[in-house]
């Protein structure tokens, strides 16, 4: 039996168990099985990997897409320019990164985004799963800004999104996990009244369905939407490395 999972800290907002599983018994794959496995620390996948040597395959979720980096064999070119892993394979012993949000996310936001309504982007947040999301718009030259708790040098802090700043910026993409479940009263802190009609809202969390920050965005006509095309995707790209 193959095994795959994903690991993490907390995995109770997760879909991709439920996913993979139905994957499985749709498409007939009767030799693999899909886990969760929450690590109290990144550096806990060595001790999961020795104990578990059926394991070929194995996803990465918040807060250890950088952190596994140095932990794996070998990096795949666009993960390490990425600075992001959210996929691992398993290989006679050794282990390999890959980032498939950069493909899940890019490809589900040109279905979103239409090209004629592109300007610039914010991107809230600067953590493993921002890295991939600013990868993606540079390959799509959407211009963008990183915002941050901590701003660093090129990069606003939340207070600093002003209804004025707001009209510069058509796309917001929230990077953060606030909002997802079970803290659901959660969104990024910006003057959702501020927003219109002609502003796009994405946010990569996808549980619940509609996230604080697109219910706010949608009361004022903003166009919204959440992180489940982008999971599918990335898990499809995943599995196609794992059996490639």
């Amino acid at each position: 039996m193959r095994k795959f999972g994903l690991i993490g800290k907390k995995l109770g907002h997760s879909f991709s168990k439920r996913y993979f599983t139905e994957k499985f018994q749709r498409e007939g794959i009767q030799d693999a099985v899909y886990e969760l496995y929450e690590l109290p620390a990144a550096q806990d996948l060595a001790k999961l990997l020795q104990q578990d040597p059926e394991l070929v395959g194995l996803n990465v979720t918040v807060p250890y897409k950088e952190e596994v980096i140095p932990l794996l064999d070998e990096l795949d070119q666009a993960a390490a320019s990425i600075g992001a892993v959210n996929t691992i394979r398993i290989r006679n012993g050794r282990s390999k990164g890959f980032n498939t949000d950069y493909v899940g996310f890019k490809s589900s936001l040109e279905q979103f985004y239409p090209q004629a309504e592109r300007g610039q982007a914010l991107v809230l947040g600067t953590g493993g799963a921002a890295k991939a999301v600013w990868a993606a718009l540079d390959a799509l030259s959407i211009p963008f800004v990183k915002v941050s708790r901590s701003p660093q040098q090129n990069e606003l802090g939340y207070e600093q999104l002003t209804p004025e700043r707001l009209q510069d910026y058509n796309l917001l993409v929230n990077t953060t996990p606030l909002g997802m479940y079970p803290k659901v009263d959660n969104c990024p802190s910006v003057p959702y009244e501020s927003l219109t009609a002609q502003h796009y809202l994405y946010d990569l969390v996808y549980n619940p369905e509609e996230p604080l920050f697109l219910r706010k965005g949608a009361k004022v006509g903003a166009k919204t939407m959440n992180g489940l095309p982008m999971l599918y995707q990335q898990a499809d790209a995943a599995w196609d490395i794992w059996n490639g």
